[in-house]
Protein backbone atom coordinates (compact mmCIF):
# COMPACT_ATOMS: atom_id res chain seq x y z
CA UNK A 1 0.00 0.00 0.00
CA UNK A 2 1.50 3.39 -0.93
CA UNK A 3 2.32 5.78 1.92
CA UNK A 4 1.19 8.90 0.06
CA UNK A 5 0.28 11.96 2.09
CA UNK A 6 -2.61 12.56 -0.30
CA UNK A 7 -4.04 9.05 0.11
CA UNK A 8 -7.77 9.63 0.56
CA UNK A 9 -10.53 7.28 1.70
CA UNK A 10 -11.51 6.34 -1.83
CA UNK A 11 -7.96 5.19 -2.66
CA UNK A 12 -7.69 3.50 0.71
CA UNK A 13 -10.78 1.42 -0.02
CA UNK A 14 -9.51 0.52 -3.47
CA UNK A 15 -6.20 -0.78 -2.08
CA UNK A 16 -7.03 -2.16 1.34
CA UNK A 17 -10.29 -3.79 0.28
CA UNK A 18 -9.07 -5.43 -2.90
CA UNK A 19 -10.65 -8.83 -3.39
CA UNK A 20 -7.29 -10.06 -4.66
CA UNK A 21 -5.26 -8.73 -1.74
CA UNK A 22 -2.51 -11.08 -0.67
CA UNK A 23 -2.30 -12.24 2.91
CA UNK A 24 0.60 -9.86 3.52
CA UNK A 25 -1.43 -6.75 2.77
CA UNK A 26 -3.11 -4.76 5.49
CA UNK A 27 -6.46 -6.26 6.48
CA UNK A 28 -9.39 -4.01 5.74
CA UNK A 29 -10.66 -4.51 9.27
CA UNK A 30 -8.44 -2.71 11.69
CA UNK A 31 -6.56 0.49 12.15
CA UNK A 32 -4.86 2.04 9.16
CA UNK A 33 -2.41 4.89 9.61
CA UNK A 34 -3.44 8.33 8.45
CA UNK A 35 -1.66 10.70 6.11
CA UNK A 36 0.93 11.64 8.77
CA UNK A 37 2.61 8.23 8.90
CA UNK A 38 5.35 8.78 6.30
CA UNK A 39 8.30 9.83 8.45
CA UNK A 40 7.19 11.06 11.88
CA UNK A 41 9.82 13.86 11.86
CA UNK A 42 7.45 16.74 12.57
CA UNK A 43 8.32 17.72 16.14
CA UNK A 44 5.42 20.18 16.17
CA UNK A 45 2.84 17.43 15.60
CA UNK A 46 0.56 17.68 18.64
CA UNK A 47 -0.33 14.00 18.29
CA UNK A 48 3.24 13.16 19.43
CA UNK A 49 3.66 10.86 16.48
CA UNK A 50 0.50 8.86 17.09
CA UNK A 51 -1.38 8.02 13.89
CA UNK A 52 -5.01 8.87 13.53
CA UNK A 53 -6.77 5.57 13.00
CA UNK A 54 -9.46 4.65 10.50
CA UNK A 55 -11.45 1.44 10.57
CA UNK A 56 -12.90 -0.28 7.50
CA UNK A 57 -14.77 -3.57 7.16
CA UNK A 58 -15.26 -5.89 4.17
CA UNK A 59 -18.35 -8.12 4.05
CA UNK A 60 -18.67 -11.02 1.58
CA UNK A 61 -22.02 -12.59 0.68
CA UNK A 62 -22.89 -15.39 -1.69
CA UNK A 63 -24.70 -13.13 -4.16
CA UNK A 64 -24.26 -9.66 -5.62
CA UNK A 65 -27.18 -7.60 -6.95
CA UNK A 66 -27.80 -6.91 -10.61
CA UNK A 67 -29.20 -3.48 -9.70
CA UNK A 68 -28.78 -0.89 -6.93
CA UNK A 69 -32.29 0.46 -7.45
CA UNK A 70 -34.21 -0.06 -4.17
CA UNK A 71 -37.33 -1.16 -6.07
CA UNK A 72 -35.45 -3.23 -8.65
CA UNK A 73 -35.03 -6.28 -6.45
CA UNK A 74 -36.48 -7.76 -3.26
CA UNK A 75 -33.68 -9.96 -1.94
CA UNK A 76 -31.68 -9.80 1.27
CA UNK A 77 -28.23 -9.70 -0.42
CA UNK A 78 -29.38 -6.68 -2.42
CA UNK A 79 -30.65 -4.85 0.67
CA UNK A 80 -27.41 -5.61 2.50
CA UNK A 81 -25.48 -3.93 -0.30
CA UNK A 82 -27.65 -0.85 -0.78
CA UNK A 83 -28.78 -0.26 2.80
CA UNK A 84 -25.44 1.17 3.80
CA UNK A 85 -26.44 4.22 1.74
CA UNK A 86 -30.23 4.06 1.57
CA UNK A 87 -32.62 4.08 4.51
CA UNK A 88 -36.11 2.61 4.87
CA UNK A 89 -38.93 4.98 5.74
CA UNK A 90 -38.92 3.56 9.26
CA UNK A 91 -37.22 0.49 10.65
CA UNK A 92 -37.72 -2.36 13.12
CA UNK A 93 -36.33 -3.31 16.50
CA UNK A 94 -33.63 -6.00 16.18
CA UNK A 95 -34.78 -7.78 19.34
CA UNK A 96 -31.22 -7.87 20.70
CA UNK A 97 -32.18 -6.36 24.04
CA UNK A 98 -35.63 -7.94 24.27
CA UNK A 99 -36.68 -10.69 21.89
CA UNK A 100 -40.34 -9.81 22.45
CA UNK A 101 -39.62 -6.41 20.91
CA UNK A 102 -38.20 -7.84 17.67
CA UNK A 103 -39.96 -6.35 14.67
CA UNK A 104 -41.49 -3.42 16.55
CA UNK A 105 -41.51 -0.35 14.25
CA UNK A 106 -38.91 2.28 15.20
CA UNK A 107 -38.26 5.75 13.82
CA UNK A 108 -35.84 6.41 10.99
CA UNK A 109 -36.48 9.09 8.34
CA UNK A 110 -40.09 8.88 9.46
CA UNK A 111 -39.97 9.87 13.14
CA UNK A 112 -43.66 9.52 14.05
CA UNK A 113 -46.80 7.93 12.64
CA UNK A 114 -50.51 7.70 13.32
CA UNK A 115 -53.51 5.99 11.79
CA UNK A 116 -56.09 8.72 11.36
CA UNK A 117 -58.64 6.16 10.16
CA UNK A 118 -58.68 2.55 9.00
CA UNK A 119 -57.39 3.49 5.54
CA UNK A 120 -55.19 6.51 6.17
CA UNK A 121 -51.72 6.60 7.72
CA UNK A 122 -50.07 9.88 8.64
CA UNK A 123 -46.25 10.02 8.66
CA UNK A 124 -44.16 12.78 10.23
CA UNK A 125 -40.81 13.35 8.53
CA UNK A 126 -37.68 14.01 10.57
CA UNK A 127 -36.05 17.44 10.25
CA UNK A 128 -32.42 17.76 9.20
CA UNK A 129 -32.18 14.69 6.94
CA UNK A 130 -29.81 15.23 4.00
CA UNK A 131 -29.27 13.24 0.83
CA UNK A 132 -25.74 12.40 -0.24
CA UNK A 133 -26.27 14.93 -3.03
CA UNK A 134 -26.34 17.62 -0.34
CA UNK A 135 -30.04 18.36 -0.77
CA UNK A 136 -32.53 18.25 2.09
CA UNK A 137 -34.95 15.34 2.32
CA UNK A 138 -38.52 16.62 2.11
CA UNK A 139 -41.99 15.23 2.63
CA UNK A 140 -42.34 15.33 -1.17
CA UNK A 141 -39.34 13.00 -1.48
CA UNK A 142 -40.82 10.53 1.00
CA UNK A 143 -44.22 10.54 -0.71
CA UNK A 144 -42.53 10.08 -4.08
CA UNK A 145 -40.47 7.17 -2.75
CA UNK A 146 -43.54 5.38 -1.39
CA UNK A 147 -45.39 5.87 -4.67
CA UNK A 148 -42.38 4.66 -6.64
CA UNK A 149 -42.12 1.54 -4.50
CA UNK A 150 -45.86 1.03 -4.99
CA UNK A 151 -45.42 0.97 -8.76
CA UNK A 152 -47.29 4.22 -9.40
CA UNK A 153 -44.75 5.42 -11.96
CA UNK A 154 -43.31 4.11 -15.20
CA UNK A 155 -40.76 1.92 -13.46
CA UNK A 156 -41.01 -1.75 -12.58
CA UNK A 157 -41.19 -2.17 -8.80
CA UNK A 158 -40.38 -5.62 -7.46
CA UNK A 159 -41.86 -4.61 -4.09
CA UNK A 160 -45.19 -3.22 -5.32
CA UNK A 161 -47.04 -6.44 -4.58
CA UNK A 162 -45.81 -6.64 -0.99
CA UNK A 163 -45.48 -3.09 0.31
CA UNK A 164 -49.25 -3.05 0.95
CA UNK A 165 -52.48 -2.18 -0.82
CA UNK A 166 -51.57 1.50 -1.20
CA UNK A 167 -53.56 3.88 -3.35
CA UNK A 168 -51.26 6.89 -3.10
CA UNK A 169 -48.99 8.81 -0.75
CA UNK A 170 -49.10 12.60 -0.73
CA UNK A 171 -47.18 15.35 1.04
CA UNK A 172 -49.78 17.49 2.83
CA UNK A 173 -47.25 19.97 4.27
CA UNK A 174 -43.49 20.34 4.73
CA UNK A 175 -43.22 17.58 7.31
CA UNK A 176 -46.28 15.35 6.82
CA UNK A 177 -47.12 12.56 4.38
CA UNK A 178 -50.50 10.89 4.19
CA UNK A 179 -50.62 7.32 2.89
CA UNK A 180 -54.04 6.42 1.48
CA UNK A 181 -54.83 2.71 1.52
CA UNK A 182 -57.26 0.61 -0.47
CA UNK A 183 -57.65 -1.77 2.48
CA UNK A 184 -56.85 -1.69 6.17
CA UNK A 185 -53.36 -3.25 5.62
CA UNK A 186 -52.70 -3.93 9.31
CA UNK A 187 -49.01 -4.62 8.61
CA UNK A 188 -48.41 -1.34 6.75
CA UNK A 189 -45.85 -0.06 9.28
CA UNK A 190 -43.88 -3.30 9.09
CA UNK A 191 -44.08 -3.15 5.30
CA UNK A 192 -42.74 0.41 5.19
CA UNK A 193 -39.85 -0.74 7.34
CA UNK A 194 -39.01 -3.56 4.93
CA UNK A 195 -39.81 -2.47 1.37
CA UNK A 196 -38.88 0.67 -0.51
CA UNK A 197 -36.22 3.21 0.44
CA UNK A 198 -36.11 6.99 0.73
CA UNK A 199 -34.98 8.48 -2.59
CA UNK A 200 -34.56 12.05 -3.79
CA UNK A 201 -37.23 12.76 -6.40
CA UNK A 202 -35.28 15.38 -8.37
CA UNK A 203 -32.15 13.23 -8.52
CA UNK A 204 -34.02 10.03 -9.41
CA UNK A 205 -35.98 11.68 -12.22
CA UNK A 206 -32.85 13.32 -13.72
CA UNK A 207 -31.84 11.33 -16.81
CA UNK A 208 -28.18 12.09 -16.04
CA UNK A 209 -28.41 9.83 -12.98
CA UNK A 210 -28.83 6.06 -12.97
CA UNK A 211 -30.38 4.51 -9.84
CA UNK A 212 -29.42 1.05 -11.06
CA UNK A 213 -25.70 1.82 -10.66
CA UNK A 214 -25.60 4.86 -8.35
CA UNK A 215 -26.76 5.45 -4.78
CA UNK A 216 -28.04 8.77 -3.45
CA UNK A 217 -29.63 8.03 -0.13
CA UNK A 218 -29.82 9.49 3.35
CA UNK A 219 -27.91 6.70 5.10
CA UNK A 220 -24.75 6.86 7.20
CA UNK A 221 -22.48 5.83 4.31
CA UNK A 222 -22.14 7.15 0.77
CA UNK A 223 -21.00 5.09 -2.17
CA UNK A 224 -17.56 5.89 -3.57
CA UNK A 225 -17.16 3.10 -6.12
CA UNK A 226 -19.06 0.29 -7.81
CA UNK A 227 -17.40 -2.60 -9.59
CA UNK A 228 -20.42 -4.20 -11.23
CA UNK A 229 -20.96 -7.77 -10.18
CA UNK A 230 -18.14 -7.55 -7.65
CA UNK A 231 -18.26 -4.89 -4.94
CA UNK A 232 -19.50 -1.53 -3.68
CA UNK A 233 -17.24 0.69 -1.59
CA UNK A 234 -18.58 3.11 1.00
CA UNK A 235 -17.22 5.86 3.20
CA UNK A 236 -18.92 7.54 6.15
CA UNK A 237 -21.29 10.38 5.18
CA UNK A 238 -20.31 13.49 7.13
CA UNK A 239 -23.78 15.04 7.07
CA UNK A 240 -25.68 12.00 8.30
CA UNK A 241 -28.53 13.03 10.59
CA UNK A 242 -28.00 10.19 13.09
CA UNK A 243 -25.20 8.93 15.26
CA UNK A 244 -21.73 8.82 13.75
CA UNK A 245 -20.86 5.21 12.93
CA UNK A 246 -17.91 3.50 14.57
CA UNK A 247 -16.48 2.41 11.20
CA UNK A 248 -15.14 4.80 8.59
CA UNK A 249 -16.29 2.82 5.61
CA UNK A 250 -16.43 -0.61 4.09
CA UNK A 251 -16.88 -2.87 1.13
CA UNK A 252 -19.79 -5.18 0.30
CA UNK A 253 -18.51 -7.88 -2.02
CA UNK A 254 -19.30 -11.38 -3.24
CA UNK A 255 -17.81 -14.85 -2.97
CA UNK A 256 -20.26 -17.03 -4.82
CA UNK A 257 -19.22 -20.38 -3.43
CA UNK A 258 -19.05 -21.16 0.25
CA UNK A 259 -15.57 -22.73 0.16
CA UNK A 260 -13.77 -19.73 -1.34
CA UNK A 261 -15.80 -17.48 0.96
CA UNK A 262 -14.36 -19.20 4.04
CA UNK A 263 -10.91 -19.28 2.45
CA UNK A 264 -10.99 -15.51 1.91
CA UNK A 265 -11.95 -15.00 5.56
CA UNK A 266 -9.10 -17.21 6.74
CA UNK A 267 -6.68 -15.34 4.46
CA UNK A 268 -7.70 -11.98 5.92
CA UNK A 269 -9.09 -10.71 2.62
CA UNK A 270 -12.55 -10.15 4.11
CA UNK A 271 -13.78 -9.59 7.65
CA UNK A 272 -17.35 -10.93 7.70
CA UNK A 273 -18.86 -13.71 5.60
CA UNK A 274 -22.34 -15.15 5.37
CA UNK A 275 -23.40 -18.76 5.02
CA UNK A 276 -20.61 -20.73 6.69
CA UNK A 277 -21.63 -24.31 6.05
CA UNK A 278 -21.74 -26.63 9.06
CA UNK A 279 -18.76 -28.69 7.85
CA UNK A 280 -16.59 -25.53 7.74
CA UNK A 281 -17.67 -24.20 11.13
CA UNK A 282 -14.84 -26.10 12.94
CA UNK A 283 -12.25 -24.59 10.58
CA UNK A 284 -13.36 -21.09 11.52
CA UNK A 285 -13.66 -21.89 15.23
CA UNK A 286 -10.12 -23.30 15.36
CA UNK A 287 -8.69 -20.04 14.01
CA UNK A 288 -7.81 -17.74 16.93
CA UNK A 289 -8.33 -14.68 14.74
CA UNK A 290 -11.89 -15.64 13.78
CA UNK A 291 -15.20 -16.58 15.37
CA UNK A 292 -18.53 -18.06 14.33
CA UNK A 293 -21.80 -16.25 15.03
CA UNK A 294 -24.96 -18.31 14.53
CA UNK A 295 -28.62 -17.66 15.33
CA UNK A 296 -32.09 -18.58 14.03
CA UNK A 297 -33.11 -16.39 11.13
CA UNK A 298 -36.44 -15.14 9.82
CA UNK A 299 -36.03 -17.30 6.70
CA UNK A 300 -37.80 -20.51 5.83
CA UNK A 301 -36.39 -22.95 3.27
CA UNK A 302 -38.89 -24.93 1.20
CA UNK A 303 -39.32 -26.83 -2.04
CA UNK A 304 -41.81 -25.11 -4.33
CA UNK A 305 -44.11 -27.37 -6.33
CA UNK A 306 -45.35 -25.19 -9.19
CA UNK A 307 -48.97 -26.22 -9.77
CA UNK A 308 -48.87 -24.94 -13.34
CA UNK A 309 -47.18 -28.26 -14.12
CA UNK A 310 -48.10 -31.90 -13.75
CA UNK A 311 -47.71 -33.79 -11.45
CA UNK A 312 -47.63 -30.88 -8.98
CA UNK A 313 -51.22 -29.93 -9.75
CA UNK A 314 -52.26 -33.01 -7.76
CA UNK A 315 -52.64 -32.78 -3.96
CA UNK A 316 -51.86 -36.45 -3.37
CA UNK A 317 -48.60 -36.19 -5.28
CA UNK A 318 -47.65 -33.01 -3.37
CA UNK A 319 -48.39 -34.71 -0.05
CA UNK A 320 -46.29 -37.67 -1.16
CA UNK A 321 -43.28 -35.37 -1.64
CA UNK A 322 -43.66 -34.12 1.93
CA UNK A 323 -43.77 -37.68 3.28
CA UNK A 324 -40.80 -38.69 1.12
CA UNK A 325 -38.33 -36.06 2.37
CA UNK A 326 -36.76 -36.81 5.74
CA UNK A 327 -36.34 -33.25 7.01
CA UNK A 328 -35.12 -34.32 10.46
CA UNK A 329 -32.33 -36.39 8.91
CA UNK A 330 -31.27 -33.49 6.69
CA UNK A 331 -31.20 -31.13 9.67
CA UNK A 332 -29.10 -33.50 11.79
CA UNK A 333 -26.72 -34.88 9.18
CA UNK A 334 -26.22 -32.00 6.76
CA UNK A 335 -27.08 -28.88 8.74
CA UNK A 336 -25.59 -30.14 12.03
CA UNK A 337 -28.80 -29.11 13.84
CA UNK A 338 -28.47 -25.50 12.64
CA UNK A 339 -32.14 -25.47 11.60
CA UNK A 340 -35.63 -26.22 12.86
CA UNK A 341 -38.29 -28.19 10.91
CA UNK A 342 -41.31 -26.26 9.63
CA UNK A 343 -44.91 -27.23 9.01
CA UNK A 344 -46.34 -24.17 7.25
CA UNK A 345 -45.28 -21.00 5.41
CA UNK A 346 -45.17 -18.88 8.60
CA UNK A 347 -42.47 -19.43 11.20
CA UNK A 348 -43.17 -20.06 14.86
CA UNK A 349 -43.27 -16.75 16.72
CA UNK A 350 -44.46 -14.80 13.69
CA UNK A 351 -47.96 -13.37 13.63
CA UNK A 352 -50.41 -15.83 12.08
CA UNK A 353 -48.44 -19.02 12.75
CA UNK A 354 -50.75 -21.94 13.63
CA UNK A 355 -49.25 -23.85 16.58
CA UNK A 356 -51.62 -26.77 16.02
CA UNK A 357 -50.15 -27.69 12.63
CA UNK A 358 -47.37 -30.29 12.81
CA UNK A 359 -44.63 -31.05 10.27
CA UNK A 360 -45.15 -33.98 7.91
CA UNK A 361 -43.47 -37.12 9.28
CA UNK A 362 -41.07 -39.11 7.12
CA UNK A 363 -43.14 -42.02 5.77
CA UNK A 364 -41.90 -43.52 2.47
CA UNK A 365 -44.65 -46.15 2.39
CA UNK A 366 -47.33 -43.47 2.66
CA UNK A 367 -45.53 -41.47 -0.04
CA UNK A 368 -45.56 -44.41 -2.45
CA UNK A 369 -49.25 -45.08 -1.79
CA UNK A 370 -50.15 -41.43 -2.45
CA UNK A 371 -48.17 -41.43 -5.69
CA UNK A 372 -50.12 -44.48 -6.84
CA UNK A 373 -53.37 -42.77 -5.83
CA UNK A 374 -52.40 -39.65 -7.75
CA UNK A 375 -52.08 -41.49 -11.05
CA UNK A 376 -48.52 -40.21 -11.55
CA UNK A 377 -46.55 -43.35 -10.75
CA UNK A 378 -43.42 -43.55 -12.87
CA UNK A 379 -42.88 -39.77 -13.07
CA UNK A 380 -39.37 -38.35 -13.40
CA UNK A 381 -38.87 -34.96 -11.74
CA UNK A 382 -35.94 -32.57 -11.26
CA UNK A 383 -35.31 -30.43 -8.19
CA UNK A 384 -33.62 -27.14 -9.14
CA UNK A 385 -31.46 -25.41 -6.54
CA UNK A 386 -29.26 -22.32 -6.34
CA UNK A 387 -25.69 -22.65 -5.12
CA UNK A 388 -24.19 -20.55 -2.34
CA UNK A 389 -27.34 -18.55 -1.60
CA UNK A 390 -28.61 -20.56 1.37
CA UNK A 391 -26.89 -22.62 4.02
CA UNK A 392 -25.68 -25.85 2.38
CA UNK A 393 -28.33 -25.36 -0.31
CA UNK A 394 -26.92 -27.82 -2.83
CA UNK A 395 -26.32 -30.49 -0.20
CA UNK A 396 -29.86 -30.07 1.11
CA UNK A 397 -31.34 -30.29 -2.40
CA UNK A 398 -29.21 -33.30 -3.29
CA UNK A 399 -30.33 -35.10 -0.13
CA UNK A 400 -34.02 -34.28 -0.67
CA UNK A 401 -33.87 -35.39 -4.30
CA UNK A 402 -32.09 -38.58 -3.26
CA UNK A 403 -34.76 -39.41 -0.68
CA UNK A 404 -37.51 -38.91 -3.26
CA UNK A 405 -35.56 -41.00 -5.75
CA UNK A 406 -35.46 -43.88 -3.25
CA UNK A 407 -39.21 -44.34 -3.70
CA UNK A 408 -40.11 -47.24 -5.98
CA UNK A 409 -42.57 -45.35 -8.18
CA UNK A 410 -40.90 -42.00 -8.91
CA UNK A 411 -37.43 -40.80 -9.85
CA UNK A 412 -35.81 -37.50 -8.94
CA UNK A 413 -32.53 -35.73 -9.59
CA UNK A 414 -31.22 -32.29 -8.66
CA UNK A 415 -29.92 -29.52 -10.90
CA UNK A 416 -27.90 -26.41 -9.93
CA UNK A 417 -29.04 -23.11 -11.40
CA UNK A 418 -27.48 -19.66 -10.96
CA UNK A 419 -29.46 -17.78 -8.33
CA UNK A 420 -30.20 -14.61 -10.29
CA UNK A 421 -31.37 -16.69 -13.27
CA UNK A 422 -33.64 -18.70 -10.99
CA UNK A 423 -35.07 -15.57 -9.38
CA UNK A 424 -35.73 -14.06 -12.81
CA UNK A 425 -37.72 -17.14 -13.76
CA UNK A 426 -39.65 -17.16 -10.48
CA UNK A 427 -40.64 -13.51 -10.78
CA UNK A 428 -41.45 -13.62 -14.47
CA UNK A 429 -44.98 -12.61 -15.45
CA UNK A 430 -45.88 -16.15 -16.51
CA UNK A 431 -46.00 -18.78 -13.76
CA UNK A 432 -44.83 -21.37 -16.28
CA UNK A 433 -41.52 -19.52 -16.65
CA UNK A 434 -40.48 -20.89 -13.24
CA UNK A 435 -39.22 -24.45 -12.87
CA UNK A 436 -41.76 -27.09 -11.86
CA UNK A 437 -39.82 -27.98 -8.70
CA UNK A 438 -37.22 -25.82 -6.95
CA UNK A 439 -35.59 -25.02 -3.62
CA UNK A 440 -35.90 -21.45 -2.41
CA UNK A 441 -35.73 -19.45 0.80
CA UNK A 442 -38.05 -16.66 1.92
CA UNK A 443 -37.09 -14.17 4.60
CA UNK A 444 -39.94 -12.41 6.39
CA UNK A 445 -38.69 -9.11 7.90
CA UNK A 446 -42.26 -8.10 8.74
CA UNK A 447 -42.59 -11.15 11.07
CA UNK A 448 -46.11 -11.48 9.71
CA UNK A 449 -47.90 -14.26 7.81
CA UNK A 450 -49.19 -11.84 5.20
CA UNK A 451 -45.75 -11.35 3.69
CA UNK A 452 -44.79 -14.96 4.33
CA UNK A 453 -47.63 -16.02 2.02
CA UNK A 454 -48.92 -13.18 -0.17
CA UNK A 455 -46.25 -13.32 -2.86
CA UNK A 456 -46.72 -17.07 -3.30
CA UNK A 457 -50.51 -17.48 -3.13
CA UNK A 458 -52.32 -14.35 -4.36
CA UNK A 459 -53.45 -13.97 -7.98
CA UNK A 460 -51.19 -11.55 -9.80
CA UNK A 461 -48.42 -11.70 -7.19
CA UNK A 462 -44.93 -11.90 -8.74
CA UNK A 463 -44.11 -15.38 -7.48
CA UNK A 464 -47.50 -17.05 -7.23
CA UNK A 465 -46.86 -20.78 -7.62
CA UNK A 466 -49.98 -22.21 -5.96
CA UNK A 467 -53.60 -21.48 -6.84
CA UNK A 468 -56.09 -21.99 -4.03
CA UNK A 469 -59.21 -19.85 -3.71
CA UNK A 470 -59.63 -20.59 0.00
CA UNK A 471 -56.12 -19.46 0.92
CA UNK A 472 -56.57 -16.29 -1.13
CA UNK A 473 -59.85 -15.53 0.65
CA UNK A 474 -58.23 -15.95 4.07
CA UNK A 475 -55.32 -13.66 3.14
CA UNK A 476 -57.47 -10.97 1.54
CA UNK A 477 -59.92 -10.93 4.46
CA UNK A 478 -57.02 -10.67 6.91
CA UNK A 479 -55.61 -7.72 4.96
CA UNK A 480 -58.80 -5.75 5.50
CA UNK A 481 -59.39 -6.21 9.21
CA UNK A 482 -57.87 -4.24 12.08
CA UNK A 483 -59.09 -6.68 14.72
CA UNK A 484 -55.93 -8.56 15.77
CA UNK A 485 -57.70 -11.68 17.02
CA UNK A 486 -59.83 -12.00 13.89
CA UNK A 487 -56.86 -11.36 11.66
CA UNK A 488 -54.69 -13.91 13.46
CA UNK A 489 -57.40 -16.54 13.09
CA UNK A 490 -57.68 -15.91 9.35
CA UNK A 491 -53.92 -16.13 8.86
CA UNK A 492 -53.73 -19.32 10.91
CA UNK A 493 -56.43 -20.86 8.74
CA UNK A 494 -54.43 -19.89 5.64
CA UNK A 495 -51.35 -21.62 7.07
CA UNK A 496 -53.32 -24.72 8.05
CA UNK A 497 -54.82 -24.90 4.57
CA UNK A 498 -51.36 -24.61 2.98
CA UNK A 499 -50.18 -27.54 5.07
CA UNK A 500 -53.24 -29.66 4.29
CA UNK A 501 -52.93 -29.02 0.55
CA UNK A 502 -49.14 -29.52 0.67
CA UNK A 503 -48.53 -26.30 -1.24
CA UNK A 504 -44.77 -26.77 -0.67
CA UNK A 505 -42.45 -29.39 0.65
CA UNK A 506 -41.99 -27.78 4.05
CA UNK A 507 -38.34 -27.99 5.02
CA UNK A 508 -36.77 -25.84 7.76
CA UNK A 509 -36.12 -22.52 9.39
CA UNK A 510 -32.62 -21.50 8.35
CA UNK A 511 -30.01 -20.43 10.86
CA UNK A 512 -27.70 -17.57 9.92
CA UNK A 513 -24.08 -18.68 10.31
CA UNK A 514 -21.44 -15.97 9.96
CA UNK A 515 -17.67 -16.05 10.04
CA UNK A 516 -16.28 -12.90 11.65
CA UNK A 517 -12.83 -11.46 12.24
CA UNK A 518 -12.04 -10.97 15.91
CA UNK A 519 -11.04 -7.41 14.99
CA UNK A 520 -14.70 -6.60 14.32
CA UNK A 521 -17.26 -6.04 17.08
CA UNK A 522 -20.65 -7.09 15.73
CA UNK A 523 -23.78 -8.72 17.10
CA UNK A 524 -25.75 -10.18 14.15
CA UNK A 525 -29.47 -9.59 13.74
CA UNK A 526 -32.10 -12.32 13.37
CA UNK A 527 -33.60 -10.48 10.38
CA UNK A 528 -30.38 -11.09 8.36
CA UNK A 529 -29.70 -7.38 7.82
CA UNK A 530 -25.98 -6.57 7.74
CA UNK A 531 -25.32 -2.91 8.53
CA UNK A 532 -21.87 -1.34 8.76
CA UNK A 533 -23.32 1.19 11.21
CA UNK A 534 -23.85 -1.64 13.70
CA UNK A 535 -20.19 -2.70 13.54
CA UNK A 536 -17.07 -1.29 15.15
CA UNK A 537 -13.51 -2.12 16.16
CA UNK A 538 -13.21 -4.81 18.80
CA UNK A 539 -12.09 -3.60 22.21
Amino acid sequence: MPHDSELDRRTLLQYAGSATAAAATVSLAGCIGSEDDDDGDDDDDDTNGEDEEEFFVTVAQGEFPDTLDPVGDNATPTYNVIDQGYEPFLYRDSGRDDLDEMGRPIARVVEDWERTDDRTLELTIRDGVTFHSGNECTAEDVAYSINRANGNFDVTSEVAAVIGDIDEAEAVDDSTVEVHLNAAVPAILQNLGAFGRVMEQEWTEDDDNDPTSEINGTGPFEMVELEEGSYVDYEAFDDYWGDEPAVDGGRLTVRGEEGPRVDSLEAGEVDVITGVSPDRVPDVELNDDLRVESLPSIRTIFLVMNDAYEPFDNADFRRAMNYAVDVDAIISSILEDLAEPTSQPTLEGHFGHDPDVDPYPHDPDQAEQLIDDSGYAGESITLVTPQGRYLADVDVAEAAAGQIDELDNVSCEHEIREFNDLVGQIFAEDQEAAPPFFLIGWGVPTLDADYAMRDWFIDGAPSQMFNDDQIQEYLNDADDTVDDAERESLLQQANARANDQASWVFMHQQFSVYGVSEEVAWDPRQDEDILLEEMGPAE
